[in-house]
């Protein structure tokens, strides 16, 4: 006996409920082929969906940074209703936090020359061995040997010639000598000291070339330059007068040619400078320290 299979077969839809699904010929095997395109057709569908979906929230988003873009810049100028709702903060000047000073000057430096100008600032001790310290000399490469040294209050008696008046007049208090030689030839430095600068100037320019020092002798140093003709030097600095004269222990009489001589006796004149200049430099260094 068979089944009768009168009218059209019913047709399965996917897409429609309750709808009833093909069966083969062999009854209650189902159909996996049709099932298979079924499912291949619905997958395909959803994909073209999901694309079409994309593209339209693609062109959504882009439509709204278009009009948020648009709406930024929408004007030339921003109107003042948009300006003030800007949130607004206080911003530190470039100077706000620096650290302000009050303007300093470094003090001048001491002047070593005052401390040599006036006897009331010119303290340190003094004495013709301080002042020419040492056994010997050395300027350049020349070696002096230091010889007898004095000391006199009495400014005039350790001088000749017209220097004893001009020292008188300006009130000279001190005149200390030391004597150097070498080869044959002496010097004699003296070293006038006054209580102010003024008084060595004046002394400087009213001294002529016939205001020398007295050579000092003795100690193994021949007398010199007690007859024969020698070189003198003047000069000053702050307080002090300086004089030098040179000449032969053999008692020969110098000459423009006798360049020793005259080499001599700048040497002398150069050093005794030095020696009055570093004197202010010590005293004026001890004032900035103290």
């Amino acid at each position: 006996m068979s089944f009768g299979q009168g009218g059209p077969q019913s047709q399965w839809d996917p897409w429609k409920p309750h709808s009833q699904q093909p069966w083969n010929s062999g009854g209650d095997t189902p159909d996996w082929a049709a099932l298979a395109e079924a499912s291949e057709a619905r997958a395909k569908r959803r994909r073209l969906l999901l694309i079409g979906g994309g593209a339209l929230a693609t062109v959504a988003i882009g439509a709204a940074v278009a009009v948020a873009v648009v709406s930024a810049n929408g004007g030339d100028k921003p109107s003042d209703e948009s300006a003030s709702q800007l949130p607004s903060a206080d911003i530190p000047s470039k100077s706000a936090g620096a650290p302000s000073f009050d303007p300093t000057t470094a003090p001048p430096p001491l002047d070593p020359k005052d401390f040599v100008s006036s006897e009331k600032k010119d303290k340190a001790p003094l004495s013709p061995d301080i002042l020419f310290p040492g056994t010997q000399l050395t300027m350049a490469e020349t070696v002096y040997k230091k010889g007898p040294t004095a000391d006199s209050r009495n400014c005039s008696s350790a001088a000749q010639g017209t220097l004893p008046k001009v020292l008188t007049a300006n009130d000279c208090t001190r005149l200390m000598r030391v004597t150097y030689t070498r080869d044959g030839v002496a010097v004699t430095v003296g070293v006038a000291v006054f209580d102010t600068e003024a008084q060595a100037l004046k002394a400087k320019k009213q001294a002529d070339t016939k205001s020398i020092v007295r050579s000092l002798s003795g100690g193994g140093v021949q007398p010199f330059c007690t007859g024969a003709v020698c070189r003198s030097t003047t000069n000053s600095y702050g307080r002090y007068a300086y004089f030098t004269i040179a000449g032969y222990t053999s008692g020969k009489d110098v000459t423009e040619k006798n360049t020793e001589v005259f080499a001599s006796g700048d040497d002398l004149a150069e050093f005794a400078f030095r020696q009055i200049r570093r004197r202010g430099e010590a005293q004026a260094s001890a004032a900035a320290n103290e």
